[in-house]
């Protein structure tokens, strides 16, 4: 399962220099750049997902805030259900200060000492957190002006 979770951290680094090589956050350097985070836990794990993201991801992420790389954090759910090909059980809105931050290389490792001293406690919640994920996947978001050319 390590290697699984080394894959998605590795998989998302590798994404997000792609998109930034490819110009996906060419909307403009000053711009805020928005990516959803979209995650399908196994049936019957989204309250456990939930309840270890608020513990262990959440705080990382205001944390960034806080240092001024991200501008807002949000979660939603679907209120219905969905097709199972379709279905994902929560959605992550950050909106990055500009895609400059949002893809760059910030190290999070001493931050995330700092929240968590027990570090084994939080390797291995982290671990389970994907473990009882079905999908993960990651969506650059671009505005589209609908009364301009």
């Amino acid at each position: 399962m390590v290697v699984f979770v080394m894959m998605v951290v590795l998989g998302a680094g590798h994404y997000r220099t792609k998109a930034a090589q490819s110009g996906a956050g060419s909307e403009g350097n000053g711009q805020p750049f928005v990516i959803e985070y979209y995650y399908k836990a196994k049936w019957g794990h989204a309250d456990e997902f939930l309840a270890l993201f608020k513990k262990n991801h959440y705080p990382v992420l205001k944390k960034e805030m806080e240092l001024g790389r991200m501008l807002k954090v949000s979660m939603a759910a679907p209120r219905y259900h969905t097709t199972e090909d379709g279905r994902w059980d929560f959605r992550v809105t950050i909106v990055f200060k500009n895609a400059a931050i949002a893809n760059d290389d910030f190290d999070s490792a001493a931050m995330i000492k700092q929240l968590y001293p027990d570090q084994e406690t939080y390797k291995k919640e982290e671990q389970r957190r994907f473990e009882i994920l079905d999908a993960h996947w990651d969506l650059p978001i671009k505005n589209v002006d609908l009364d301009g050319r």
